[in-house]
């Protein structure tokens, strides 16, 4: 995405956006690189979520580069499938390991209720 935002044509707007660009999908691998060092599934699902949010804002950024004829849809449109199937995959990876701490916490929930049970007899 580097490489890509140094070839956008330079003037004051379209500076903007590719520093926005670049900053964008810099940060959406420092996110993910994060999530890999997450101390907790907690801390997992809050570091994917940033990484989300990240790599939504290149998506969005490929598309106004698109939709503004700044540059061309040859050049976009694979970056942005490519944003847009990491957006996929990190936002089911989140509902994974968010569905999967509604399980492990109700399971908690019923072995706490399971030993009060015991210990009430």
């Amino acid at each position: 995405m580097i490489r890509f935002a140094r070839t956008i044509p330079k003037d004051h707007i379209n500076d903007e956006i590719a520093s926005q660009l670049a900053d964008a999908a810099t940060s959406t691998a420092a996110h993910y690189r994060a999530v890999c060092r997450a101390k907790s599934r907690a801390d997992f699902i809050n570091k994917l979520s940033g990484a989300v949010e990240e790599v939504d804002e290149s998506a969005l950024w490929l598309e106004i580069l698109r939709e503004a004829e700044i540059c061309s849809g040859t050049q976009t449109v694979p970056l942005w499938k490519e944003a847009d199937e990491l957006t996929r995959i990190l936002v089911r990876s989140r509902e994974t390991a968010r569905a999967r701490a509604k399980s492990a916490k109700r399971q908690a929930e019923a072995r706490r209720s399971t030993k009060n049970q015991r210990s009430n007899h």
